[in-house]
């Protein structure tokens, strides 16, 4: 199988490391393989053990290459919104040359997306990504792809997204661990939202809480942006320790109850169908009813969405059209969307992947990150070239390639150059502009040097 078309969604859970493997087929993405192992070495979506986690990464992997005949080297990983950071951002430059304007070829649109990347930012955070509202040029805005136009001034507005550099770190440093590149990282409410929202959901806004092994979070999407973000500490594990404490049980015997016969509305349950649970010290088992075994559940269920509930109180959330879309793992217990219909006084659902062998609302976040990643369009795999969170080869033919002015031949096979790096820059260390280039054209062999290290430098002490 050609591994051109194929991309590997990594979804690293706190209680399970998911791998999806999907084949781009006729622009549609289809599920060939799926690799899934308990995880190690996290704490609530934080990776703490980088050699655990690596080891679990790999044993996933290795299963999902097994099922999908598919040698695995890329993959595309979801960080969590763990105090994540979400703000505009601005850049500039000018494409003019000896006072005239001239057509903007791909290099420019690196070069104002890295204008923008140069903020003040305190040394324990890293940039994650930058979403591309507009560029304008020469005071015309609402453009997409200025890629074919001539200006003399170019500027990006977009959002860009940074976090705790520590959880950025032990997530890429695991992967490589487990012998396999970063293709892409994503801010994983932001694949989730635009996964499990229709256009219509997404425009006019809707929130979207993702009840994971570890952890819940609350996102909002607004004008098909990511507005908002909330993580709560709880998730589906912290119910299985309830009923574990509550019927004196082990956890696996706690998870199997939950699994089987757990509501999480309680009112849904029946008091006359009953179970046996094998209790801690006792050698006969007790009988339980699902009613009392619910009411375990919606006591924990209740508790995450209210603290959910005053977060998007504040933030006017529960205003939006669009309702509540509930996924992860634990919404996989009954009830739930009725549950949350009553606590957030608005319309709720659950998000179920369609694909077959992925039919569970566990997979939506591995199956979102292979979706995000294959919607991407140049313009916007240039703009990730400036962060420096893709490895993914960029062969592009810009439609400005032949129409450039005759004086440009070296500065265009220069940019096309750029485009086909597969490296990963530092996010505070930004590459090389042209004069740089021009030296690499005679020795491709030396290292890029970033002129720009020192005017940022100049920056990061100033704000500091």
């Amino acid at each position: 199988m050609d591994n051109s078309g194929i991309y590997v969604g990594l979804d690293i859970g706190t209680t399970s490391i998911k791998a999806i493997v999907c084949e781009k087929v006729k622009g549609q993405l289809k599920v060939v393989g799926v690799g899934t192992q308990p995880s190690a070495g996290l704490n609530k979506g934080i990776i703490v053990d980088i050699d655990k986690t690596a080891q679990a990464i790999s044993k996933a992997v290795a299963q999902a290459e097994e099922k999908s005949n598919v040698k695995i080297k890329d993959v595309i990983v979801g960080l969590p919104a763990n105090y994540l950071k979400v703000e505009n951002c601005t850049g500039m430059i000018t494409v003019a040359e000896q006072g005239q304007s001239r057509e903007i070829v791909d290099q420019d649109v690196v070069g104002v997306a890295k204008a923008a990347l140069i903020q003040s930012m305190p040394p324990e955070r890293e940039v994650i990504d930058l979403i591309t509202n507009e560029f304008v040029v020469d005071g015309f805005d609402k453009i997409k792809d200025p890629r074919g136009m001539v200006g003399v001034r170019l500027e990006l507005h977009g959002i860009l997204f940074t976090g705790p550099k520590t959880v950025v770190h032990n997530t890429t440093k695991a992967i490589q661990k487990a012998g396999l590149n970063v293709l892409d990282m994503v801010v994983a409410p932001l694949s989730l939202g635009r996964q499990v929202l229709n256009d219509g959901e997404q425009d006019f806004g809707a929130v979207v809480i993702d009840i994971g092994g570890g952890q819940t979070t609350a996102s909002v999407m607004h004008d098909h942006q990511l507005k908002f973000t909330y993580v709560d500490p709880e998730g589906g594990q912290y119910i299985t320790k309830d009923i574990s404490v509550v019927l004196n049980t082990s956890l696996q015997n706690a998870e199997r109850l939950k699994r089987d016969y757990g509501y999480a509305d309680a009112s849904q349950a029946s008091a006359t169908t009953t179970f046996s649970v094998d209790v801690v010290g006792q050698q006969d088992p007790v009988e339980i009813n699902e009613e009392y075994l619910s009411e375990v559940i919606e006591a924990r269920v209740s508790q995450i969405f209210d603290r959910i509930n005053k977060q998007l109180k504040k933030a006017s959330a529960l205003e939006l059209p669009g309702g509540i879309i509930l996924t992860g793992g634990a919404t996989a217990l009954p009830g739930i969307a009725e549950l949350a219909q009553n606590y957030f006084e608005a319309s709720a659902k659950v998000y179920v992947p369609d694909q077959m062998g992925i039919r569970h609302p566990a997979f939506t976040l591995g199956l979102s990150l292979a979706e995000y990643e294959v919607a991407l369009v140049d313009v916007d795999l240039l703009v990730k070239q400036a962060v420096g969170y893709t490895s993914r080869h960029l062969q592009l033919s810009t439609p400005n390639a032949s129409a450039a002015p005759a004086r440009e031949p070296k500065k265009r096979k220069q940019a096309s150059r750029v485009n086909r790096q597969n490296t990963r820059p530092s996010s505070h260390n930004v590459p090389q502009e042209s004069k740089q280039n021009q030296s690499e054209t005679k020795d491709t062999k030396q290292p890029k040097k970033n002129h720009l290290e020192g005017v940022k430098k100049f920056f990061n002490n100033f704000f500091d």
